[in-house]
């Protein structure tokens, strides 16, 4: 993989690159859709490709669906998906994490019930990066303990230990066991640490050791303020490579997003877009909009006037929310590619001040227009 820092903003942190890997470019700043077993919810993978060149598989997802033998012998994701863009998965770490209650944590990993079959399953820092072998992601992602908020300063410190000793467990599977396709895998350690200043530097000092070609920030948008989010990531950006990619996991709304480019973060994912779009909850360029509101009943106007999907001038407010009183699953699949169509334009945007640096002040005046509820 490889990483060309482009153009970085005046007067933030707001940065432009390309990150590079054997299945094509893709620049940065980038927001992943998440396709935990193979397909983004509700969008053709024809679709999907106009919008997005890298998407997000799940490790854990994956393992029961369709199963490893069958992406083994698929010859890997790409060519089960027929996808030509590129793909991250993730290590199954947070998923198992979510489900904490049918799981059992050890120092060698953890056991935990199918949420198909009820069946007990372990998985282990090996396990995980085989299973990442076999699927072939692009980057793969370490197996690490996600630690929950609120915890204590000792929770925390307890869990980012284990989380060192699994990535050293990680790193050493990954270097005894290469690649199986003819393609390269790139491998992200994950810092944690919660909100806790001293563990989250501890964290990026243990881990740049490995000299990574890329970093992920774990551990947060489970319940914290705003104020921390924002103030863990502004220190971590302070003292990550500069050269090397930064990917903030599981965050966030279209404003998140925003906030996060400016504090210097490259790569994000979240099933936001896609899974508030199955629910009617629309991102527009003047607010936030629920189309199953009766007040869209007779607006015969286009979904987003200032959008660039093609489903955004074609389909009407009213007709829309037709769709989506009718239950017809043509409603989700519209609301879902107008949601990340909406994600990829505001990107856009967001490259373009930053090239003529401009992107602070344009950042704080449209983050009122996106909170709005309409």
């Amino acid at each position: 993989m490889k990483f060309d820092l482009i153009k970085t903003d005046t007067c933030s942190k707001a940065r432009i690159g390309i990150l590079e890997t054997d299945h094509g470019q893709i620049e940065t700043p980038i927001f992943m859709p998440v396709a935990s077993k193979g397909y983004v919810k509700s969008v053709p993978n024809h679709e999907l490709y106009k919008i997005s060149k890298i998407v997000l598989g799940n490790t854990y997802h994956l393992h029961f669906q369709p199963g490893i033998e069958v992406l083994r012998q698929a010859g890997g994701i790409h060519s089960f998906l027929n996808w030509k863009g590129s793909i991250l998965t993730d290590s199954g770490g947070f998923q198992i994490f979510s489900m904490k209650k049918l799981n059992k944590n050890t120092e060698n990993g953890v056991v935990f019930k199918s949420i198909l079959d009820g069946s007990f399953h372990f998985f282990d820092p090996e396990k995980s990066m085989q299973i990442q072998r076999i699927i072939g992601g692009d980057i793969i992602m370490a197996f690490d303990d996600c630690t929950p908020f609120p915890c204590s300063y000792q929770e925390a410190e307890k869990s980012l230990k284990k989380t060192h000793r699994w990535l050293k467990r990680c790193y050493y599977y990954l270097r005894n066991n290469p690649e199986i396709y003819n393609y390269k895998q790139s491998f992200f350690p994950i810092i944690q640490g919660s909100i806790y200043t001293d563990l989250r530097k501890y964290s990026v000092e243990y881990i740049s050791l490995l000299k990574a070609e890329g970093y992920a920030i774990g551990g947060l948008s489970l319940g914290e303020e705003k104020e921390q989010t924002h103030s863990v990531i502004n220190l971590l950006t302070d003292l990550l490579p500069k050269e090397k990619p930064r990917y903030l996991m599981g965050l966030g709304y279209p404003v998140d997003i925003l906030e996060g480019i400016a504090l210097g973060i490259d790569m994000f994912d979240c099933v936001i877009p896609t899974r508030n779009g199955r629910h009617g909850m629309l991102f527009t360029w003047k607010g936030i909009m629920n189309i199953k509101n009766k007040k869209w009943e007779k607006d015969y106007s286009c979904l987003d006037e200032f959008g660039n999907s093609y489903v955004d001038q074609l389909y009407s407010k009213s007709y829309v929310r037709h769709l989506f009183l009718s239950k017809d699953n043509l409603a989700k699949e519209i609301a879902s590619i107008h949601n990340l169509s909406f994600y990829f334009h505001l990107i856009q945007e967001a490259k373009i001040h930053i090239l003529h640096n401009k992107f602070f002040s344009w950042k704080k005046s449209i983050i009122p227009l996106l909170q709005e509820r309409l």
